[in-house]
């Protein structure tokens, strides 16, 4: 400290101080900074307090003045200090964005990030940020696969095009099961039935029709003990039974053989029932 300037720490201060120091979970950089301030109270000189704490001149003066401007919560916080490296341009991460949502050169499947920062001419820890803050993760890759059949993309506006506008007077219903549904046995002996208590043994399977009413989000469930085209007509009468009368009925399905076989298809009355 300078000659002529004391440092005076109140008895709560102190209090606060000495718990900083004696506290096992303290940054240390919170610990010798108040080891300085406690020092200095106490008249230690600059030099022995440098012996005692380990630090520079420039650096006890600096905390001794930060605890006379700001008091104890001055040395829990440092002050922020400008990066010496310069921001990246705009110019820069949007060139980097634009790459990585295009294709890598040759044959290589997705950009690394060592690969874009030699295109781009940035080192790999800025390629990462700037991958991280846009959501970027070229390493991780969905793939699907197009059907070969020449109207997919006809077949696929329709299918689209009932569940965006389904049309007036119409019902859209998206229609699946779930077959083998099975209720496996405990890995513990059953218990028997008794006051209070439920038997704990089951076995057998079952299977899920249901179909989704998509424009009102309600579900017609049947479960049945098989999974043929007999059941499957069943449900089309449990869901012709629900749906009001005069009502358009279009059922999206999938390619299962079921839905394909011919008393299904007879059984749906082209004129007033659709089966899409």
């Amino acid at each position: 400290m300078l000659k002529g300037v004391t440092v005076e720490v109140s008895s709560a201060d102190r209090t606060r101080l000495e718990a900083m120091i004696a506290d096992r979970n303290s940054r240390q950089k919170h610990v010798w900074r108040a080891r300085i301030v406690l020092l200095t109270a106490d008249g230690v000189g600059t030099n022995a307090i440098m012996r005692q704490t380990g630090k520079s001149k420039v650096t006890v003066w600096r905390w001794q003045e930060r605890f006379m401007a700001h008091g104890v919560d001055g040395l829990l916080h440092d002050k922020t200090r400008r990066s010496r490296i310069p921001a990246l341009p705009a110019a820069v991460r949007e060139q980097t964005v634009t790459k990585t949502l295009s294709d890598p050169p040759g044959e290589t499947t997705h950009w690394t990030a060592a690969m874009m920062a030699k295109a781009v001419g940035i080192s790999v820890s800025s390629v990462q940020r700037i991958w991280r803050a846009h959501g970027l993760q070229p390493h991780r890759v969905r793939q699907f696969k197009l059907s070969r059949d020449r109207q997919f993309v006809d077949k696929l506006r329709d299918i689209v095009g009932l569940y965006v506008d389904p049309p007036a007077h119409a019902v859209v219903l998206s229609v699946d099961e779930k077959s083998q549904i099975q209720a496996l046995d405990r890995t513990q002996p059953g218990l028997l039935m008794k006051k209070g208590r439920c038997g704990t043994k089951r076995h057998g399977t079952t299977t899920l029709f249901a179909a989704l009413k998509v424009l009102e989000g309600k579900i017609i469930g049947r479960c049945m003990q098989r999974h043929r085209h007999q059941e499957f007509i069943r449900f089309l009468n449990t869901i012709d039974a629900d749906i009001p009368a005069g009502k358009i009925i279009h059922v999206v399905l999938d390619n299962y053989p079921t839905h394909k076989h011919a008393r299904v298809r007879a059984e749906v009355d082209p004129e007033n029932r659709t089966v899409g």
